[in-house]
């Protein structure tokens, strides 16, 4: 089995894609739990961030890739953290250190993806629509999520 991309790669990948079908097939190769909630979050009207929209104030990691960073794929699981509904008992300051800290230890192309990603902003980056998604993964049910 070949080495696995990072998010972010699987992202640049399917924009450079010529046709919607080149895009869909790059996303379901590259499908895992981290990519649909990354989708989900970015396109689902009710999914609320609880992070500041704009700017983050974090020092990107310049480590080389496959280094010293960890990668979306992994922090995946944490994303609850930072939607309405997610972990609401955690006090704002430390949600908002907690998404500098993975900021910081992702490699830069991810951080800016999870930065996009907050503001529903992902397509300003990346030609993906919400089409492409929802043709790549039909299991995705959109909309009922943030009435936690």
């Amino acid at each position: 089995m070949a080495f696995k991309l990072m998010i972010s790669e699987i992202l640049q990948k399917a924009h450079n894609a010529k046709t919607k079908a080149e895009k869909v097939k790059i996303l379901q190769e590259n499908n895992s739990q981290a990519l649909r909630s990354l989708f989900i979050w970015n396109f689902d009207e009710t999914v609320q961030s609880v992070v500041p929209e704009g700017e983050v104030p974090y020092t990107p990691n310049d480590a080389p890739q496959g280094t010293e960073h960890t990668l979306l794929e992994k922090e995946g699981r944490k994303f609850y953290y930072f939607i309405k509904g997610g972990a609401e008992n955690v006090p704002r300051m430390q949600r908002e250190n907690m998404f500098i800290q993975m900021c910081e230890g992702l490699h830069a192309d991810e951080a800016k993806i999870l930065c996009l990603v907050k503001d529903k902003k992902l397509h300003k980056k990346f030609r993906i629509t919400k089409n492409v998604v929802s043709e790549a993964f039909p299991s995705i049910n959109w909309g009922n999520r943030g009435s936690a």
